[in-house]
């Protein structure tokens, strides 16, 4: 005979469930009031410079979990993300039981589905560029890269290996001309280290370009309409600008067929705004000479892409990764936390 659970049984089944409900929901204070909060961080512990290590002892009342990978399984328990490179999405942030705030650790929110992430009332904010020290080691970065791809950086083991000295002769940068795409924190900072450098300086920016030469002291400015007229006349071309729909393969075959025989093109922003095929076929075909990339259209890009059979001087995205940005960075995104904690907006919300 088929038995059934008793009426005291299924009871306790409920009550049990609904215990369950009420625990992964309770909020958990410290001896001042102030809610511990779980905080997911969607990379391996150890990624971009120890950040997570530096916001954990900055904020030893929290508890901080990472991933392991760029990305997650779920955002259940967790009431704070900080997304590095993952894609979160509306299907994503249908994970998240109790998740208030997407923190990220930078200015980039491209993965981010913003939209879907104030449809269920979660804060989306990141660092600006401009407060932290960020867009300041970036531009740095820019101008290692200039240099090192106008010195032949990547021959210069070879001249010792061969008993060579003297050789190989490069470029100055005195000048030159150097065209900026993208007029923001990163940009604005390159721009204004490069003036050290004697070279002429255009832009492009989204609006306004009569005020930005203006402003910024520089040769000429355009909008993304003139951008072929930056690419003819530029010895290095330097992305500085956000991915968007609109930015996405901004260097395409066309661009590259525009751009001066024998100039450099330096990714400091993301990875799709160069397309791979076409940056292939230009340094296969000497269209030009080398390109500076710390970012990529896969990250982290398989070593053994025949892209890196040209010259072409690669960093490990790590343009932002300096002692002072690191700082910077960790310093406002504990600010936000504390403010969420708090009960406070946080702060440079999306």
């Amino acid at each position: 005979m088929q038995s059934f659970p008793s009426k005291e049984t299924k009871i306790n089944t409920i009550l049990a469930q609904f215990v369950i409900e009420v625990l992964k929901r309770i909020k958990v204070f410290d001896a001042k009031g102030l809610l511990i909060m779980k905080i997911l961080f969607a990379a391996r512990e150890n990624a971009w410079g120890g950040f997570l290590q530096i916001l954990k002892a900055k904020m030893p009342q929290h508890e901080f979990h990472a991933s392991g990978y760029f990305g997650f399984k779920t955002l259940e328990g967790f009431d704070v993300l900080i997304p590095t490179m993952s894609v979160v999405d509306k299907n994503a942030l249908s994970t998240g039981d109790r998740l208030k705030l997407i923190q990220q650790c930078g200015s980039g929110l491209e993965a981010v589905d913003i939209g879907a992430a104030h449809e269920m009332n979660i804060r989306v904010a990141n660092v600006p560029t401009d407060i932290s020290g960020n867009a300041e080691s970036v531009a740095e970065l820019g101008i290692f890269m200039m240099l090192g791809l106008s010195r032949h950086l990547n021959k210069m083991k070879v001249s010792f290996s061969n008993w060579q000295m003297g050789v190989p002769q490069g470029r100055a940068l005195k000048g030159k001309t150097v065209g900026v795409i993208g007029l923001g924190g990163i940009g604005r900072a390159l721009i204004k280290r490069l003036k050290a450098f004697d070279v002429h300086i255009l832009g492009i920016r989204q609006n306004n370009p009569e005020a930005t030469v203006k402003e910024l002291d520089i040769e000429w400015a355009g909008t993304q309409k003139d951008l072929g007229e930056l690419l003819k006349r530029s010895d290095y071309v330097v992305l500085c600008l956000p991915l968007t729909s609109d930015s996405k393969n901004i260097i395409d075959a066309d661009a590259f067929n525009m751009m001066k025989p024998g100039s450099f093109i330096i990714n400091l922003s993301r990875g799709g705004l160069i397309d791979h095929d076409a940056l292939e076929q230009a340094l296969k075909a000497n269209k030009i000479d080398g390109a500076g990339l710390d970012v990529f259209w896969e990250e982290p890009p398989n070593p053994d892409d025949p892209i890196f059979q040209y010259n072409v001087l690669a960093t490990p995205h790590i343009a932002g990764s300096t002692d002072v940005s690191m700082q910077g960075i960790v310093s406002a995104v504990a600010e936000n936390i504390n403010r969420l904690e708090k009960g406070l907006e946080p702060l440079y919300l999306k």
